[in-house]
């Protein structure tokens, strides 16, 4: 290990512990080492407040003058709600910046390294690349096409069942699986799921982890067919927002928004899932994590929009063609269309295994 992949690792670590906090900003995390002693650490808090360099500089005061940054994103060059990171490491006085990797965000794109560099500072480029942009795999993607990045979860029998053929499904995989789907559920801004999981679950849809935040909560929902009493709909543990159809009810949905849900109507006479994604960005969810039935899970990937999947596979056996599986709808007609997943990674968890792949949509374009 290299001087710069130490401290660049300590940044990493440090930015990586506020995830499920900053968003849509990115995670962001800040070192400066000055005569081989580390004199200033930042991280990137929370969106609209300072960003990590400047919580760095802070620590570090004159002690940072020659010294080197080590930032696992390109500093930001342009005013927003806070000033330019780039301009603020110039007045510093540091010496060195070393980076991991660039910003996608067009208002920085490479402005940050040309204002160090025009102030006649050393900037090094790439230290950890891989590592910080899968660190920001949701910021990288939303930051550029303005759509959320879509996880699909399920919990799973090896078969592929999330329940029997009578519909019980309580409990497929273990306590420590169902913690580590919490924690998932704190790092994204949504949750999303189809009326048929509220009507047949009644779930609280929350992330009950120590200091956890509860995810806004997306129900499918084409003709309002959700329970007034539902605990979406009365708990208020988090915002729930429902997307339906032109053929939904006038009076249930002023009944709903008299409740306190916003209630988005697509166009179609069913629910159009890629109006919903373009919704969802434009009202700055950056990050989805649906845990809908078979049908859900159908609809989104067959309309490209899937980014990630995480399944928790238990070493159970269901069988049962009445059986419901994690993924339904139509189904492709040929193996050849069938959605390949790379990068693939297995984690074992208690007597679980974890599953992480990110769909390659090779035979087309996301629609």
């Amino acid at each position: 290990m290299t001087e710069h992949t130490f401290y660049m690792d300590l940044a990493l670590q440090n930015a990586q512990a506020m995830k499920g906090q900053t968003d849509p900003n990115p995670l962001v995390g800040s070192v400066i080492v000055n005569d081989n002693r580390i004199v200033g650490i930042g991280t990137h808090l929370k969106a609209g407040e300072p960003h990590a360099e400047i919580h760095a500089i802070r620590m570090a005061g004159e002690q940072a003058k020659g010294g080197t940054i080590y930032v696992t994103l390109e500093p930001c060059s342009h005013y927003g709600r806070t000033g330019p990171c780039a301009v603020a490491i110039k007045g510093a006085g540091i010496k060195k910046v070393v980076i991991a990797t660039l910003d996608p965000n067009p208002l920085v794109a490479g402005n940050g390294v040309k204002i160090l560099e025009e102030a006649g500072m050393e900037v090094i480029i790439g230290v950890r690349e891989e590592e910080a942009r899968q660190m920001n795999e949701v910021f990288n993607k939303f930051i550029v096409e303005k759509k959320p990045f879509i996880t699909l979860k399920a919990g799973t029998t090896l078969d592929g069942k999330i329940a029997t053929h009578t519909m019980d499904s309580k409990w497929i995989t273990s306590a420590a699986s169902r913690q580590d789907v919490h924690r998932l559920r704190h790092e994204n801004m949504a949750i999303l799921v189809g009326v048929n999981t509220v009507i047949e679950d009644d779930p609280e849809l929350t992330a009950r982890i120590p200091n956890g935040r509860h995810p806004l909560r997306i129900i499918l929902d084409s003709t309002l067919r959700i329970p007034l009493d539902s605990k979406v709909v009365t708990d208020k543990l988090a915002d729930t927002w429902i997307f339906t159809s032109q053929q939904a009810d006038s009076e249930k949905e002023q009944t709903l928004i008299n409740k306190g849900i916003k209630v988005f109507r697509t166009s179609s006479s069913r629910v159009d899932v890629k109006e919903v994604v373009s919704i969802l960005g434009e009202q700055l969810v950056s990050s989805v994590l649906i845990e809908g039935g078979g049908s859900v899970h159908a609809s989104f990937l067959e309309q490209h929009l899937i980014d990630k999947v995480v399944l928790y596979f238990a070493p159970k056996l269901i069988g049962g063609k009445a059986a419901p599986t994690f993924l339904e709808g139509t189904g492709f007609e040929k193996m050849a269309d069938a959605v390949d997943l790379t990068h693939t990674e297995i984690i074992k968890i208690g007597q679980d295994f974890k599953f992480i792949g990110y769909p390659q949509y090779s035979k087309g374009e996301k629609k």
